[in-house]
């Protein structure tokens, strides 16, 4: 027999479950409270748990398989089609339990390592970005007293001592010193993006997935254990082909009555992943000393950032082969289709 379906909704206090009893035939549609959510399943036959893959979907769906429940976490866009009732819990946990029971692509349940190891690249993420606003900020403000300095994070440190000091006698000292706080605030900052980063290193040392990639030209640490960590494990994925397509390294299609058109990008997927994936690919672009034929045909023809993410999505594709057939990284290696 199949395992009963059924769709839970997630909250932070009370979880909406729905399913239909196989043998009274009763729509149950109940809340139950976050306390009491596993106990509900505890002595259940075997079934199959539909839920959204968002915040605490991984930890709920790790406890449910535990206890011998089939979980399949899927996207919220895929969830959002069936929903053909005003947006609430009862009506969310109603749209999971039919969206389960489609044939879809259900979402790689984490482990907490590779949890973990996403939880200090969101945080470095984070840091990056307040850092990036912080500069900005800084350079904007000097820039209205004629103070401009050229690009990148070394020539803004090298020209602020300068620039303070030159400030020091036409302006207020309490603009001065919360300009010098700012600007001592970007280095902390910087300290902490180090510190995360050398946590990442230590956290994945050990871990073959992370030292097999690594080899593949432009798979920095970053990019690697991100990889590994958001691709859950290889085998969800059926082909290298459909790992590029879910990071939103494929083409976006468009057609009707037969007729395909390809455009740019989906930018679908993991933004985090497939930034880090593009950024790797131009560093091959710009370092590499001997580029591949591949690359120097594409170059001739198209521009470079069209080339980067078509590198990218490359990388992405070997990435996949690497772990998924478990085989070390061969630049020479050719793919041979069979019949």
């Amino acid at each position: 027999m199949k395992p009963m379906p059924v769709g839970v909704d997630i909250a932070k206090s009370i979880i909406q479950v729905h399913y239909v009893d196989e043998e009274t035939g009763e729509v149950v549609n109940k809340a139950i409270k976050r306390a009491k959510f596993l106990e509900f399943f505890a002595n259940r036959t075997p079934c199959l748990v539909g839920m959204e893959a968002s915040g605490g979907a991984h930890h709920w769906a790790r406890r449910l398989m535990a206890m011998g429940h089939e979980v399949k976490l899927m996207p919220g866009e895929f969830v959002k089609a069936f929903n053909i009732r005003n947006k609430n819990d009862m009506a969310d946990a109603h749209a999971i339990w039919r969206a389960v029971q489609q044939p879809s692509k259900a979402v790689a349940v984490k482990t907490e390592m590779q949890q973990a190891m996403l939880a200090l690249h969101r945080m470095r993420s984070q840091l990056m970005k307040f850092r990036l606003m912080q500069t900005n900020a800084l350079r904007g403000l000097l820039a209205e007293y004629g103070e401009v300095m050229g690009t990148g994070a070394a020539s803004l440190a090298k020209a602020m001592p300068e620039i303070l000091a030159r400030l020091t006698e036409r302006l207020p000292t309490v603009l001065i010193d919360s300009l010098r706080e700012q600007f001592s605030e970007i280095d902390t900052v910087n300290q902490r993006i180090d510190a995360l980063e050398r946590r990442i290193r230590e956290l994945s040392k050990n871990n073959p997935a992370v030292k097999a990639i690594s080899e593949i030209p432009g798979v920095g640490l970053l990019t690697a254990t991100a990889a590994v960590a958001s691709m859950g494990d290889a085998s969800a994925f059926r082909s290298a082909r459909e790992f590029a397509a879910w990071a939103g390294l494929a083409p976006r299609q468009v057609g009707s009555g037969g007729k395909i058109n390809l455009h740019g990008i989906s930018k679908r997927g993991d933004r985090y992943l497939r930034t880090l994936l593009v950024n790797g690919a131009h560093s091959v672009l710009l370092h590499a000393k001997k580029p591949s034929a591949w690359v120097t045909q594409l170059r001739e023809r198209k521009p470079i950032n069209v080339v980067a993410v078509a590198l990218a999505n490359k990388m992405a594709r070997t990435i996949w082969a690497v772990l998924a057939h478990g085989q070390p990284y061969d630049s020479e290696h050719v793919c041979v289709k069979t019949a």
